[in-house]
């Protein structure tokens, strides 16, 4: 059933004409459905992945809509900027936009890449540039040309997941929780107290089959009252939680325990006030870095080498801590500076790269302090031009 928010949003909404091109409003209606239905830890970080979705429908609530905080408001600006685009575009182009939209709607696809364009094509906008956008218009592999003062460069969009550079990956991690919640609150009733099982995964996880693995192995433990559990693919340590204070304050305690790569997940019974706590690492380090430098090396082949070329890079899946982390540590920089040197980046004259922070307008430090990071070639030859500087210029 199509919720009335939903059919709000075509029928009395500034986002009406969105909609249409996005597929209607019985689409709209069974895509927020689909998302809202979801429950547990996979449900909760589904309304996270989708929540550019979820704000667009929340904003057809008029008094929402005057009312809308940042992130809102830009997330309705790039809808209404789609639009817009759709409106002045060919219809064969208009048609490639609709399916790109469209298939941001489809399945664990978002409308991130698609926003991640629109935000790219005004930023360029915004630091002096025609902006045309190629892609669409005549199926080049990048997707814009931008031009200032007779001066034009090609620009090839890119979003990366962060879960490619995670050996235990954070939808695998939900996956065995939403399985273990419910016996964990079961053993907790019978076994009332503050605990910790601590796991390190040489190999990580990422696939059904570790996961089904693991969940066996761990109610199997708990089950024989057993304190550790050792092998090749996973070492289980289960102690009693000396962590003080609240259950309020256990996350923040927790990850300064365990740092920002450690997957961590309480289960409380409030009848007895118990508490068990999962701490998960890999073997090795998440190499976050090093998935987007693969991503860019396959997108910089996208560029024709007539013209600079420019990477946007997108880095998806990632909370705060983490995109601070990694921007923190110029582990990023690092990775992307060495890329520029290599034959694979011939063509590129810049790197940027952005998360969600800065597409929903988070302040720094959450978010960079520029609205991105961006990494200059210095051995490209249009990296002196003073055309281009204010979307080339190193800003990381």
């Amino acid at each position: 059933m199509l919720d009335s928010t939903a059919q709000d949003m075509t029928e009395a909404s500034p986002l009406r004409e969105f909609l249409c091109l996005a597929g209607g409003r019985e689409a709209w209606g069974q895509r927020l459905s689909s998302i809202n239905r979801r429950g547990g830890y996979t449900g909760r970080a589904a309304q996270q992945r989708h929540a550019a979705e979820l704000m667009l429908n929340r904003l057809a609530d008029p008094a929402r809509l005057r009312n809308a905080g940042t992130p809102e408001r830009l997330v309705l600006g790039f809808a209404q900027e789609l639009t817009a685009l759709a409106r002045s575009l060919p219809e064969k182009p208009r048609c490639r936009l609709r399916a790109q939209l469209r298939a941001g709607l489809e399945g664990e696809a978002t409308l991130v890449p698609i926003f991640h364009l629109a935000r790219t094509a005004a930023r360029a906008r915004a630091q002096g540039f025609a902006v045309r956008f190629d892609g669409l218009l005549d199926s080049t592999p990048w997707d814009l040309t931008i031009e200032r003062q007779g001066v034009s460069a090609e620009i090839a969009c890119v979003t990366v997941s962060a879960e490619e550079g995670r050996p235990l990956q954070k939808g695998a991690w939900f996956q065995l929780m939403d399985q273990l919640n419910p016996e964990l609150q079961t053993w907790l009733a019978a076994h009332p107290g503050r605990y910790i099982l601590k796991m390190t995964l040489p190999e990580g996880a990422q696939d059904a089959g570790q996961i089904a693995a693991l969940h066996g192995r761990i109610t199997a433990m708990l089950a024989a009252q057993k304190r550790q559990d050792t092998s090749a693919e996973a070492m289980l340590k289960l102690d009693p939680l000396l962590i003080a204070g609240a259950q309020a304050g256990l996350p923040a305690a927790l990850r300064s325990q365990f740092g920002h790569e450690a997957h961590l997940a309480v289960t409380a019974d409030n009848a007895s006030g118990s508490l068990f706590v999962m701490a998960a690492r890999a073997g090795r380090s998440n190499d976050i870095a090093q998935a987007a430098k693969t991503r860019m090396a396959e997108h910089a082949a996208r560029l024709s080498g007539n013209r600079p070329g420019i990477l946007s890079t997108f880095i998806e899946d990632l909370d705060r801590t983490e995109w601070r982390a990694l921007r923190d540590s110029l582990e990023l920089e690092g990775t992307a500076r060495r890329f520029l040197t290599e034959p694979a980046a011939r063509a590129v004259v810049a790197i940027t790269c952005a998360s969600r922070a800065e597409l929903f307008g988070l302040p720094a430090p959450d978010a960079a302090p520029h609205g991105e990071l961006r990494f200059k070639n210095p051995g490209h030859p249009s990296a002196k031009s003073t055309e281009l500087a204010p979307a080339v210029e190193s800003l990381g």
